[in-house]
C-alpha cells in the first residue's frame, strides 16, 4: 500500500527538482526526505529520479508516476473534504429501508422531498425490504434509517423507533356490488363475502392469520379468494369484481372508478408504520432525516 506522505514528498521534489527546496517547502530535513524518496523507489522497484550534483530530474518512469501520483493526491484531498462535510451533515448519502406502504401512505415521498429541498447534494439509496431485513440492516449499519411495519423490541439494546403513521383502513367494494350503494356497512354485511388480502400494507401485512383474526374480532368471517402483492394491485382486483379488500385511507386518490370505498370504523386494525434507527453514532444528516420523518415530512434548513 502506497504511503500518501511519501507521494506528497515525491511530488514536491519532482516539482522543485531540488531536495533542499523541497525540504523547505515540506518543513522537513533533507535527510529524512531523501530517505523517504529512496524507500518509495525501492517499494516500486524503479528509479523515479536522475540525480545530479545541482538538481535531480524525473526519469521517464518518474514522469508517468508523477501524473498518477498527482491524481491520487487530489482524490485523497477530495475524500478528506467529503468526510469532513459528511461529519457536518452537509452532503453525503443516506441508505434507507422501507416497506411498501411507506410509499403508498406518502410518508417516505414527503420526507424525501423535504430532505432533497434542503440538501440537494445528498445521494439517497432506497431498499424495499421486509421489516426483519431492515432491522438487521440497522444492526449491521448497512442502513441508516428504516421504515417498518413491525418495530424493534422495546428491550433491543441497539435500536430505537417511533410511530410515524397510524392510518385507518377502508372497505373497497366493486362498483357493481350491492354493498357499493350502502353508506353504513356493518360486519354482518360482509360476513362470508369473497375477499382479497393485501400482502403489503393490509392489516397484519403478509400475515394472513393476523388478517383473519382481525376479521373475526370485528364480527365476520371472510372467504379469502386471492391475495394481491400491494394495495394498487388489490384495487385492480376489486375493480374486476373478484371480491372486497381493506385499503389504507391514503389510497383514496388512486382508487379506480370501478371501486367504491366505505368507512368501517368498527374494524379493529389499522396500517402502522415506525421509523427505526441505531441508537448510537448518528451522523447529522441521519439525525436530520429522522427529524423530518418524525415531523411528518417538514424540516428546516440547519
Amino acid at each position: 500500500m502506497l504511503d500518501l506522505r511519501q507521494l506528497r514528498y515525491f511530488v514536491t521534489v519532482a516539482e522543485t527538482e531540488h531536495v533542499g527546496r523541497a525540504a523547505e517547502a515540506l518543513h522537513v530535513s533533507q535527510s529524512p526526505l531523501s530517505r523517504q524518496i529512496a524507500e518509495l523507489e525501492k517499494r516500486l522497484g524503479c528509479a523515479l529520479f536522475e540525480r545530479g550534483r545541482q538538481r535531480i530530474r524525473l526519469t521517464a518512469d518518474g514522469e508517468v508516476f508523477l501524473s498518477e501520483a498527482r491524481a491520487l493526491l487530489r482524490h485523497a484531498e477530495r475524500l478528506e473534504s467529503l468526510g469532513q462535510r459528511l461529519g457536518r451533515g452537509e452532503t453525503g448519502g443516506l441508505c434507507l429501508g422501507y416497506v411498501g406502504h411507506a410509499l403508498h401512505a406518502g410518508v417516505l415521498p414527503r420526507a424525501l422531498r423535504s430532505i432533497r429541498r434542503d440538501r440537494p447534494d445528498v445521494h439517497i439509496a432506497l431498499y424495499d425490504q421486509s421489516s426483519a431485513e431492515q432491522l438487521e440492516g440497522l444492526r449491521r449499519r448497512s442502513l441508516d434509517m428504516a421504515l417498518v411495519d413491525t418495530p424493534p423490541d422495546d428491550a433491543d439494546p441497539l435500536l430505537e423507533s417511533a410511530l410515524v403513521l397510524e392510518e385507518p383502513l377502508m372497505l373497497a367494494v366493486p362498483a357493481q356490488h350491492p354493498l357499493s350503494e350502502r353508506e353504513d356497512i356493518l360486519p354482518a354485511d360482509v360476513d362470508g363475502q369473497s375477499w382479497i388480502t393485501v400482502a403489503d400494507g393490509g392489516p397484519g401485512g403478509s400475515d394472513s392469520e393476523t388478517f383473519l383474526a382481525s376479521c373475526v374480532e370485528a364480527g365476520f368471517t371472510p372467504t379469502v379468494r386471492t391475495s394481491a402483492p400491494e394495495p394498487l394491485a388489490a384495487l385492480g382486483l376489486v375493480a374486476s369484481g373478484l371480491g372486497l379488500a381493506l385499503i389504507q385511507r391514503s389510497m383514496r386518490d388512486r382508487t379506480p372508478s370501478e371501486v367504491t370505498l366505505r368507512e368501517i370504523p368498527w374494524f379493529p386494525s389499522s396500517v402502522r408504520l415506525w421509523a427505526a434507527w441505531h441508537h448510537i453514532d448518528l451522523r447529522p444528516l441521519v439525525a436530520e432525516f429522522r427529524r423530518v420523518l418524525l415531523d411528518g415530512g417538514e424540516s428546516e434548513v440547519v
